[in-house]
């Protein structure tokens, strides 16, 4: 079961369903059993993504009221060549033509003769499957493999005689096995009435066999009957045998004994002949994939979705946001705006505070540095910036004025020339007796404009 996570075994009796899990170690997880009118979780059985990654084997367990069994003795040999065997000999085994069943077999191994086998031949009408598999259908579990328990049940019976396995059914037919010399010589199932002609018609009906396997020449001794069955149900089937054979009770296997051995044998990892018709595979596994692209598109649509729905929350948010600083914006544009005109009446009283500590500043310098000689007949300021200075001089006092615009320019006020700039003096009239002499000086001032 190597490429199985888990395994489901599934039967419908009689609108009752079973249900086995079992895990990849044959260990059962959970046993479910529900009515017809009770609704069963297909939790446990549906197939999703995951199945892509833990595999998950879904087997049904088909009626057997209306199945066929045949033992076929043959050579041993390799799979291809045990089923090109069988398929020769359905023709003359099968109860209805060819082209109408579905069969398989499951082989056992030969007491008597190593180079033989023995070979259960399963036969089944293809409506009885089509109609079975609609019923699966309709309680939603989609099957990969159609299994028959009895065949399980056959190979729980430890055999260690030769003598007659008869396995009673309360409901439906009862499975007969002849094995003498430690091989199945012959199975059937056979159908009683479930009223007080079972027990006859059952005598009957071996009774033929023991002439048709004498006549055969495998029934070499007086059968013994041994009844599967336990409790009231074993006392009675005691007495449907002939009184004149020995009878011995065998305690039957419980349905999960047989269920785990249905998946143990189905999780096996060889060639075998399916029930299950193949074109209802493929349409499972295409429903399958449809199913996974339905759910991947619709996962990928709400994914898309919920991205939108993030989007425009992010949006909302974001144009909250906006908003607040908006509003905040609007309440502090007012503020700025008197904040900015402060700064500005601010700016121009410090620029007339300036000027005016300049301006003492130029008196100050003048007053200092005017030689006696010379006459301030005017001073100006132009622009804040330059400070003009008009006067007049004898005629033999131009050293003095050259002197004073020395003294002008290396004026300093803390450790600061005053001016940045002082031009050379202007003395336009040297001839006359009294001169006229001007310069201009520039302020240093990074403020003034």
């Amino acid at each position: 079961m190597a490429r199985w996570n888990s395994c489901n075994i599934f039967q419908l009796d009689h609108g009752a369903r079973h249900l086995w899990q079992f895990s990849n170690k044959f260990t059962l997880q959970k046993e479910e059993v529900k009515l017809a009118n009770e609704s069963l979780s297909t939790k446990g059985f549906g197939k999703d993504w995951q199945t892509l990654f833990q595999p998950r084997l879904n087997v049904a367990w088909l009626p057997p009221d209306k199945v066929f069994l045949r033992a076929l003795q043959l050579p041993k040999a390799d799979f291809a060549e045990t089923q090109s065997m069988v398929d020769l000999q359905l023709e003359k085994i099968s109860p209805l033509p060819v082209a109408q069943i579905v069969w398989s077999f499951e082989t056992l191994p030969h007491a008597g003769v190593e180079d033989m086998q023995t070979v259960i031949v399963i036969v089944v009408a293809r409506p009885v499957v089509e109609e079975f598999l609609g019923q699966l259908e309709a309680q939603e579990y989609m099957a990969d493999r159609l299994e028959l328990p009895l065949v399980d049940l056959l190979q729980a019976t430890k055999i260690t005689e030769d003598g007659v396995w008869i396995y009673p059914s309360t409901a439906g037919p009862c499975l007969v096995a002849w094995w003498y010399g430690g091989v199945l010589q012959h199975i059937d199932l056979v159908s009683l009435p479930n009223n007080e002609g079972r027990g006859p018609l059952l005598q009957n009906q071996l009774v033929q066999i023991m002439w048709a396997g004498e006549l055969e020449g495998w029934l070499t001794a007086p059968p013994k009957f041994h009844i599967v069955a336990e409790g009231p149900l074993a006392d009675e089937w005691r007495h449907y045998v002939p009184s004149d054979h020995t009878v011995e009770i065998v305690p039957p296997p419980t349905p999960t004994e047989i269920a785990t051995r249905t998946a143990r044998r189905t999780a096996e990892e060889k060639p075998r002949v399916p029930l299950l018709p193949p074109e209802y595979t493929a349409r499972y596994k295409q429903r399958f994939v449809d199913r996974l692209w339905m759910r991947g598109i619709g996962a990928v649509l709400l994914l898309y979705i919920f991205g939108v729905l993030i989007y425009f929350g992010f949006v909302q948010f974001a144009s909250y946001q906006l908003g607040n600083i908006e509003d905040e914006i609007a309440q502090r544009g007012t503020e700025y705006t008197n904040t900015i005109r402060l700064k500005e009446r601010v700016k121009v009283l410090q620029d007339q505070m300036d000027l005016q500590f300049a301006a003492l500043d130029c008196y100050k310098a003048i007053a200092d540095k005017l030689p006696p000689e010379l006459t301030l007949n005017s001073m100006s300021f132009e622009k804040g910036r330059r400070l003009r200075l008009d006067g007049s001089a004898p005629r033999d006092a131009v050293s003095a004025i050259q002197n004073f615009n020395e003294e002008m320019r290396k004026y300093t006020v803390k450790d600061q020339p005053l001016f940045a700039k002082v031009a050379p003096p202007n003395m336009p009239s040297p001839g006359a007796q009294d001169i006229t002499w001007n310069f201009i000086c520039e302020l240093r001032r990074s403020t003034a404009e």
